[in-house]
């Protein structure tokens, strides 16, 4: 299995509406750029475009993310789904941070994960103990 980044809905965000999260923006790109020097998969869990995605007038900006990048996007599988369910279990935390459960559980399909996020705490505690999964802020 290969390296991947994994991007949450934040970062999806920043990278989709730079002028509307400046700041958020240029840290993404920065890890964008270092994972595509590293030769990284990137990948977006099916699950975040449910945050991202509120019609054609704002869908446009993802769209053309998600076909210029090569960014692709991973789909919600039954594996993934029950590994989030039990990611959020050992986490003690709601079906409300089922989107985050959902970027973990696909992060840890490959041997080495970096998660670009703007919720780095429940990613990191959903994450719990796989070191394979490093976290980056945005």
């Amino acid at each position: 299995m290969a390296e991947a980044l994994i991007l949450d809905s934040e970062a999806v965000n920043a990278l989709a509406r730079p002028s509307e999260r400046a700041s958020l923006a240029e840290r993404s790109r920065a890890i964008l750029q270092v994972a595509h020097d590293r030769r990284a998969l990137v990948r977006v869990p099916a699950a975040v475009l449910a945050e991202v995605c509120r019609g054609a007038r704002f869908d446009a900006a993802v769209d053309h993310l998600l076909k210029d990048r090569g960014i692709l996007v991973c789909d919600l599988t039954r594996a993934i789904a029950q590994r989030a369910g039990a990611l959020l279990t050992k986490a003690k935390l709601s079906s409300e941070h089922a989107v985050d459960a959902f970027v973990v559980a696909t992060a840890l399909d490959f041997d080495a994960a970096v998660i670009a996020t703007g919720d780095p705490s429940d990613i990191r505690r959903l994450a719990g103990a796989h070191r394979q999964v490093r976290v980056f802020s945005i």
